[in-house]
């Protein structure tokens, strides 16, 4: 606990360091475009209060916060999907999954937890959109419903259950994963935003490049290196192939939910503006790097 408390002391103080920096660079620099770093600089914020609540106080209200978080990621998801009058019953019925998934959470029926959505929900989910509404966009409709389940509350569910899972570590263990998703994410754009020359896919995302690629990987590497004797019980090797695995699932991430915007928006440029700064943009990576990291945790460590 006593760890914890510095560590959060220090990020505080990273934060405002960062805060201060963000608003020098943009003052100095008017004309670059920093709205990704913007976005970032809040969702560290946002993250701050979060797991200071959960690693001070209750793992119940965490639980509650990204039930929350969910719910408004899968919002903004289906916002972005060209949808007719016959898909509202099906995104009520997923919404209605939310509260179920970290149900299983709280009760610690890891069994459930990890079959609810690929598996039950997978194969209900089909049935309201049928039930008397014919065939037109049906399979479209479905897929993409069942992809944001599986981002934007499957995946995301996976940073409350670390707490559930593993009372004595789990609160240090998030705090580990989250800082690195962040820290991987920033270095990635700060480096592709003034050195990156190689896009990795331009059509989707562009500020994703391969030297940015490379440039976070090692610095996430370091840093978890530095981190994990405080918060984490690993080995320095399984320390360092934290960072590794944890910077390689965020680029994913942060790649598919690029593409899967793109495809639901495509051709729409002004949705996508207004979309800039929305949740799914705040919770790419972690949508990939908690279920990752959890589950090799899980498989390698007897103590979730």
């Amino acid at each position: 606990m006593e760890s914890t408390k510095w560590t959060l002391s220090i990020i505080l103080l990273g934060l405002l360091f960062a805060q201060a920096a963000f608003l020098v660079a943009k003052k100095k620099q008017p004309n670059k475009d920093f709205t990704g770093l913007s976005l970032k600089v809040k969702t560290w914020w946002g993250m701050f209060g979060v797991f200071c609540l959960a690693t001070l106080f209750n793992p119940i209200v965490s639980l509650f916060s990204l039930m929350i978080l969910s719910f408004f990621a899968l919002k903004e998801y289906f916002s972005m999907m060209k949808t007719r009058k016959a898909d509202r019953r099906i995104f009520l019925w997923s919404y209605v999954a939310i509260p179920l998934q970290f149900y299983w959470i709280l009760i610690d029926w890891y069994g459930m937890f990890i079959v609810f959505i690929p598996v039950y929900v997978f194969l209900l989910l089909p049935l309201p959109r049928i039930i008397g509404k014919g065939t037109l966009g049906f399979l479209r409709s479905v897929s993409s419903t069942q992809w944001g389940l599986m981002l934007m509350v499957f995946g995301l569910s996976h940073l409350a259950y670390f707490q559930i899972a593993s009372p004595i570590y789990g609160a240090n263990l998030v705090l580990f994963l989250v800082l690195l998703t962040q820290a991987n994410d920033a270095v990635h754009y700060i480096i592709s935003l003034y050195v990156g020359k190689r896009k990795v896919v331009s059509s989707s995302n562009p500020y994703l490049t391969l030297e940015g690629f490379l440039c976070a990987i090692i610095v996430t590497t370091a840093l978890a290196y530095t981190l994990f004797p405080y918060l984490t019980p690993f080995g320095a090797l399984f320390g360092v192939l934290s960072g590794v695995l944890i910077s390689v699932a965020g680029f994913l991430g942060s790649l598919t939910i690029s593409v899967l915007k793109r495809d639901l928006l495509l051709g729409d440029d002004r949705r996508m503006k207004a979309l800039e700064g929305n949740y799914l943009s705040r919770v790419d990576s972690l949508a990939y790097t908690s279920p990752v990291y959890f589950h090799v945790i899980r498989y390698f460590f007897d103590f979730m």
